[in-house]
């Protein structure tokens, strides 16, 4: 068996060619561009190029995009006051706080300060709490489980009745995409650093969400033939033979698992590409939404 490796970029291309066309319309109709802002906080490596990726796809699709860029050691008041300012500034429209936060700062307080209207990355714990909700519909939903799910709908993968595995309990990934999965009736198991025997888990999951940040760690031989591979890992590893001196891996170690898969998403390019494209599809109807509501008023 050769595995499907799946490239992110064309399935977020059909997106972006309808976003670009919604962005201008709403430029057109209000004088005005659809706004995201983003605050970050540190210097990590992943978070960092993943803002750059967001700014430059913003620019293309006609989004202006607003940075807050703080120091690692930035306060809990420095990085509030951050959120507060995107809250009040009526060109933003959209709101990312990239996790995750220096741990002496409290995420779950910062992230309560989003508007609610603007939480186009679904951070607030409101948005996630409706989504939990069995008969309730968030406001948006968390960008990177939403895109893990488009690839497989687009991959023609039967999630209904299939047994699904999330390796990962993070509020960013491994939660949401769990509750995305039952939402399509998926038989769901959420494993993490305390379970026990995971190779178990993983020989009868038909679908594998891999959100753990531990590079190459899943091996090819632990899933089950067939299997279809979400790896959202965005790990960096040394590379002496890369220019750069290093490069950038999944949580799957792909070697091994193209033999036994029949798709697997690649890293970099696989699940980052929707990540980004649904940030700002979320943003443009949340400016459109915002732009309503003030007519009304």
């Amino acid at each position: 068996m050769t595995a499907q490796i799946v490239d992110g970029n064309p399935i977020a291309e059909k997106l972006r060619k309808q976003l670009a066309i919604d962005a201008g319309n709403f430029t057109s109709k209000y004088g005005y561009k659809p706004g995201l802002g983003v605050v970050l906080v540190g210097d990590d490596p992943a978070s960092q190029m993943y803002v750059r990726m967001k700014r430059n796809a913003c620019e293309k699709v006609g989004i202006t995009s607003y940075a807050h860029i703080l120091p690692a050691d930035a306060t809990q008041a420095q990085v509030e006051a951050a959120v507060r300012s995107l809250n009040d500034d009526p060109k933003v429209h959209g709101i990312l706080v990239q996790l995750p936060l220096p741990k002496h700062l409290d995420e779950e307080k910062i992230l309560s300060f989003i508007s609610f209207e603007k939480d186009a990355d679904a951070a607030h714990p409101t948005n996630i709490g409706l989504l939990a909700m069995k008969g309730r519909e968030p406001l948006y939903k968390p960008c990177t489980p939403a895109g893990a799910m488009i690839i497989l709908n687009e991959l023609g993968v039967t999630i209904s009745g299939a047994n699904a595995v999330v390796l990962g309990r993070s509020n960013i990934v491994g939660m949401p995409v769990a509750l995305m999965l039952m939402e399509a009736n998926a038989t769901v198991t959420i494993c993490h650093s305390r379970t026990q025997d995971l190779q178990s888990y993983l020989k009868n999951a038909d679908i594998v969400i891999a959100a753990i940040g531990r590079p190459n760690y899943l091996h090819g031989s632990w899933l089950k033939p067939g299997a279809v591979v979400i790896d959202v890992g965005t790990n960096k590893i040394d590379d002496p033979a890369s220019e750069k001196g290093y490069k950038y891996v999944g949580d799957v170690d792909l070697e091994s698992a193209l033999p036994v898969v029949s798709a697997i998403t690649k890293v970099p390019g696989g699940v980052g590409p929707m990540t980004i494209t649904l940030l700002m599809v979320q943003t443009v109807q949340a400016a459109y939404r915002i732009a309503e509501q003030t007519e009304r008023a």
